[in-house]
């Protein structure tokens, strides 16, 4: 019996070994195909590497996003497992992404266009040097909520729906707004713009506003029906998105 049992808790070990390579191998081809996206987004538009406002973007965004993968690589990979789902199940959902997806793919390319081909300098100025520093500042500011979101509430998974264990979560952002991790979005989407030196893109990243407030209306019914106890911390927490607004 003695024998059984280790070679049990040997092959149960080599599983674990398995299942983290293959989570590990996932968040390296992810990152690596993300800075990829990022740097062909930001620079082949713009052609050239002289934009320096693509450069301190890439910086003040693809940054925090290693240091929040490897942070919860090492201590929470259940949470990151949730966080690499992106099959919606939710047909409303799947919608929004279908539409939504290009139009923010279309707003990210806009900034290097207007840096190659002058928009905002010929229609409106150029983006002063402290508004680009500003919004920068609140890239990171935004990624920082998405960290602090992370933090406090582990099924905060990409894709909607209530998994097993789950809880309604009330503490930190989650005591302030009950969508925090959109209000973060919403933020990363309004300075984005001006953090890559273009007021002409702000309209289209303004634009993709509607798509976050209408997922999270539809979130909300999910939770109200699904997670035991979500319909009293609505009552408890007014408002959905922006404290004091809505």
């Amino acid at each position: 019996m003695g024998k059984q049992t280790r070679a049990k808790s040997e092959r149960g070990k080599g599983r674990v070994d398995k299942t983290q390579m293959s989570l590990k191998l996932r968040l390296v081809l992810g990152m690596l195909t993300a800075l990829v996206l990022a740097f062909a987004g930001v620079f082949v538009p713009a052609g050239s590497f002289r934009f320096w406002q693509g450069w301190a973007f890439l910086a003040a965004f693809l940054i925090p996003v290693v240091f929040t993968f490897v942070y919860f690589y090492l201590h929470d990979t259940e949470f990151l497992e949730r966080r690499l789902r992106t099959k919606e199940q939710i047909t409303e959902q799947k919608l929004l992404l279908k539409w939504g997806k290009p139009l923010y793919i279309a707003a990210f390319l806009l900034p290097g266009l207007d840096y190659r081909f002058g928009w905002s300098r010929s229609l409106v100025g150029v983006v002063p040097v402290w508004l680009t520093v500003l919004s920068l500042g609140m890239i990171v500011g935004s990624m920082a909520m998405f960290f602090w979101v992370f933090r406090v509430n582990r099924f905060a998974s990409r894709t909607i729906g209530v998994e097993k264990g789950q809880t309604v979560i009330t503490t930190g952002p989650y005591s302030l707004v009950r969508h925090p991790l959109y209000t973060g979005a919403v933020v990363l989407g309004i300075f984005t713009p001006t953090a890559l030196g273009s007021f002409v893109a702000w309209p289209v990243f303004v634009l993709v506003i509607p798509f976050y407030v209408l997922r999270l209306k539809n979130e909300e019914e999910v939770l109200r029906s699904e997670l035991p106890g979500y319909a009293e911390y609505c009552q408890r927490t007014r408002y959905r998105l922006i404290p004091f607004v809505w």
